[in-house]
């Protein structure tokens, strides 16, 4: 018997990317290339959210401090800039490094907006997830949280939607009472929630000398924690300089200790005698910036004394994110 032929379905022209719906994971991709969407198209858009976008917040006004507040800074708010301007409604979009209940947002009873920026997030790029968290926030009906979600793959991300000539000023608190409008009057479970947040976080205030330095208070002793913008191997080459020649330091008692890798930036640590106050590091830190800029600029190979140096900070070196 003569074999049957395939039945075969009319040419279908191919799709553009672009032109390309999203569907099911399971269901054919309407691209018509007979595969699942998650074995053809769908492939794609996945490797988009969850890629690691290793400087998140590069392009924003005052990165590093978007860094610290994200990684270092227990309670601090920062008030952002729309691109477009406010919606009608919003009277202000404030940035929070966390806020009750690990909310991502809040609208609050007179329409201003919260977001969280220490959350988990969902996807490989913070900016993204952040960027649809504060877009669904300012569409939120006043007085409730927004839940977190992964981002479309095409959304908007953070540099798309604020302003690029807005400043970006920190302002470091003492304890969390910024997440309600009256402290002083709290119901008994908020305060209770207050006073247990406060106690759990660690004093720290934000250096006026310099940029993203924040000093911090342990039982033990106090560190400076400074998020730099240099390219990394750049940074650590200048820093085993000074190291090496007996400047790493910030005066009787303190010790640069290594640094910490964080969202694509280095942040060098310094260790403080516990009597060493904010006020007291102010004028170190900025003869140290003077040094360190020199540095930077010293072109060559290291030493041999500089490289063990190097080796050393390298050693220390903590990856936080």
């Amino acid at each position: 018997m003569a074999k049957k032929r395939p039945q075969t379905k009319g040419a279908r022209p191919p799709r553009t990317d672009g032109e390309v719906p999203v569907v099911g994971a399971r269901e054919p991709c309407p691209c018509g290339s007979g595969r699942r969407y998650k074995a053809c198209h769908g492939r794609a858009a996945a490797q988009a959210v969850t890629e690691l976008v290793h400087r998140p917040f590069e392009g924003l006004p005052g990165e590093c401090d978007w860094v610290a507040l994200r990684e270092l800074v227990p309670a601090a708010t920062a008030e952002l800039k729309l691109k477009d301007g406010l919606p009608e409604g919003v009277p202000s979009v404030t940035l929070a490094t966390v806020l009750p209940m690990a909310w991502p947002a809040l609208r609050r009873d007179d329409g201003s907006v919260l977001i969280g920026l220490q959350n988990d997030t969902a996807s490989g790029d913070i900016s993204r997830d952040l960027a649809d968290t504060l877009r669904r926030a300012l569409t939120a009906q006043p007085g409730t949280p927004v839940q977190g979600r992964r981002a479309p793959a095409e959304g908007p991300r953070l540099q798309d939607l604020l302003d690029p000539a807005g400043a970006f000023e920190p302002v470091v608190h003492s304890g969390f009472e910024f997440w309600v409008p009256d402290p002083e009057n709290a119901t008994p479970d908020v305060a209770a929630s207050l006073e247990r947040a406060n106690a759990a976080a660690i004093p720290t205030v934000r250096l006026a000398g310099v940029d993203a330095g924040y000093w911090c208070e342990t039982p033990d002793k106090n560190h400076l924690r400074w998020v730099m913008p240099h390219a990394e191997e750049e940074l650590l080459d200048a820093l085993a300089r000074l190291h090496a020649a007996g400047r790493s330091g910030l005066g009787e008692g303190t010790r640069l200790v290594g640094s910490f890798r964080a969202h694509g930036l280095t942040v060098p640590v310094w260790d403080l005698p516990s009597g060493m106050g904010a006020q007291d590091v102010e004028k170190p830190a900025a003869e140290f910036a003077e040094r360190l800029t020199a540095a930077l600029a010293v072109d060559g190979p290291l030493t041999p004394e500089e490289r063990r140096a190097r080796g050393g900070l390298t050693n220390r070196q903590v990856t936080l994110s």
